[in-house]
């Protein structure tokens, strides 16, 4: 039977707002607000009960520290997506001599710890540099005799393998009949790669960029085995100063768990402002 009443047509034709508020109450759901009431809980014990009497006293050396932390993630990101991506573009697109050197730095780096290739770097190509007299004189010695230059190497290429491999197949991923549509109005391989198949490839890879952004963090602290005093060596002199050991633990766990927010907050709000196309 037709509907002929207009007030009827527009509520079968308006949307539902139905879903909307439903998804509200997840938020307040009974396991949500346990879980917030006991880590409210354990954060009041965690101030009341324990002993803060050293972090005054150490935080010039803690903020030194976060700020090693922090060079060393933001280079190694930043250095480590330029060179990821002409390695995953060499594995789809490149010639097989290149293909193939792409391919087995990703597989060589990505199947090593990232511990061993410090020390290779560190106590391999850190001694080899000691053995030239013209390195030695040179302004370069100044900065190849510290730690910092080989813990940013290290952390460098790792990124650059785990993340060329994802380039390789958001590249890879992104569909033919596009990048052939462009060609179509005109574009030349420049533009097509600029502006159509580049955005769609960093869209596809960007939940996974996030991810892997979070992972070099957790790997910073791998360089102070190395004597590079990032936050996780500030804590453990702490620790051996102090000989606390839950207080530096809770508060190094509280740093990361702040830069780890921050970090996915700000790459989600980058992930919906880069265009798909």
């Amino acid at each position: 039977m037709p509907v002929s009443d207009p007030q009827t047509l527009a509520s079968l034709t308006r949307p539902s707002r139905t879903p909307t508020l439903t998804k509200l109450p997840g938020l307040f759901e009974p396991h949500r607000i346990i879980l917030l009431l006991i880590f409210i809980v354990g954060l009041v014990a965690a101030i009341q009960l324990m002993d803060w009497s050293w972090l005054p006293r150490y935080l010039p050396k803690l903020w030194e520290g976060l700020q090693m932390t922090l060079i060393m993630l933001v280079s190694s990101v930043v250095v480590g997506f330029l060179i990821a991506l002409p390695l995953g573009l060499a594995q789809v697109k490149g010639a097989w001599p290149l293909r193939w050197l792409a391919t087995g730095f990703c597989t060589v780096i990505r199947g090593t710890p990232l511990l061993l290739q410090l020390w290779l770097f560190y106590f391999g190509l850190g001694a080899l540099f000691g053995q030239f007299p013209e390195i030695r004189d040179s302004w370069a010695w100044d900065y190849l005799r510290q730690a910092w230059p080989y813990g940013f190497i290290a952390l460098t290429v790792s990124f650059a393998a785990y993340q060329g491999e994802v380039m390789r197949g958001a590249f890879a991923g992104v569909p033919h009949g596009e990048l052939e549509a462009a060609k179509a109005f005109g574009m030349s391989r420049r533009k097509v790669f600029s502006r159509v198949w580049f955005p769609r490839a960093v869209h596809r890879a960007l939940p996974t960029l996030t991810g892997e952004i979070i992972l070099q963090l957790k790997s910073t602290p791998l360089v102070a085995t190395i004597t590079v005093m990032d936050l996780y060596a500030v804590i453990t002199q702490v620790r051996q100063t102090t000989y606390l050991t839950y207080e530096p633990l809770l508060f190094l766990v509280a740093v990361y768990l702040c830069l780890s927010g921050v970090l996915i907050v700000g790459l989600r709000w980058l992930e919906n402002r880069v265009p798909q196309h």
